[in-house]
């Protein structure tokens, strides 16, 4: 699609419109290939470097162009986390194993009792958990929904702690002494609902994971979690061989 003419008096400041018009090019795939210097924008639209600049400085906080100094802008990588399948991995060290930032946003971090999840942890009902949910970011986009639940009687002084950089396993071996080293975990494809969506970022065309995890240290569960992570940025993969079958690594948590 070409270019669209620019209102010079109209309400709209130019750099707005710039940004409307790259944002529909964008989404029209017209620069997949490559993505036009300041010079060839600002010839292509005739407005000042400076309206350009300011386009562009938008898109980059946005996530879609990067750029450095002395370099032409260039579309942003998309986003997508690998992790190999293993009998350990946290998806904190999985994010940042990429050189990108895991930041969390905790939605709750509380005690309360949930018979469900206290009788696969294999307590009675009744019995108090710790329970922290949280919005996972990697590089400030969405990347999943983690919640976890954990007996308040080893996990109590997780309470305290701030969990927007953080993981749960290195703070759990640091205040508690429990290092999860096993357990079972359960994947599936699902349809996010609409608060899912909302807070993953997502349309209704994208689906995501469920991963449930039952850790155990010593022989016994301590960790219940259900993580829903956007399946367009995270996959999963194992190795195989005809002599050896499925051979599945581990990253360390």
């Amino acid at each position: 699609m070409a270019a669209r003419p620019l209102v010079r008096k109209g309400a709209e400041p130019l750099w707005a419109q710039l940004l409307a018009d790259l944002r529909a090019r964008l989404d029209a795939h017209e620069f997949d290939h490559s993505f036009p210097g300041e010079l060839a924008l600002v010839g292509e639209y005739g407005v000042s470097r400076h309206t350009v600049r300011e386009a562009l400085r938008r898109l980059r906080e946005e996530g879609v162009v990067v750029a450095g100094r002395g370099r032409a802008p260039r579309l942003a990588a998309p986003l997508e986390i690998e992790q190999q399948l293993g009998s350990l991995y946290s998806l904190f060290s999985a994010v940042e194993s990429t050189g990108r930032e895991q930041r969390s946003v905790v939605r709750t971090l509380d005690v309360r009792a949930d018979g469900v999840v206290a009788a696969r942890l294999g307590l009675e009902e009744s019995t108090p958990l710790v329970h922290l949910e949280r919005l996972r970011l990697a590089e400030g986009e969405p990347l999943a929904v983690d919640r976890v639940w954990l007996p308040e009687e080893v996990a109590a002084p997780l309470l305290d702690v701030d969990f927007t950089h953080t993981g749960v396993y290195p703070e759990l071996e640091r205040l508690c002494g429990i290092r999860v080293a096993g357990g079972r975990e359960n994947i599936r494809a699902v349809v996010p609902t609409a608060e899912e969506r909302r807070l993953l970022g997502i349309d209704a065309g994208v689906a995501a994971l469920a991963i449930e995890r039952l850790g155990s240290s010593a022989g016994r569960a301590v960790e219940w979690r259900h993580t829903l992570v956007r399946g367009d940025r995270f996959t999963l993969t194992a190795q195989f061989s005809a002599r050896d079958g499925y051979l599945v690594g581990a990253s360390a948590s």
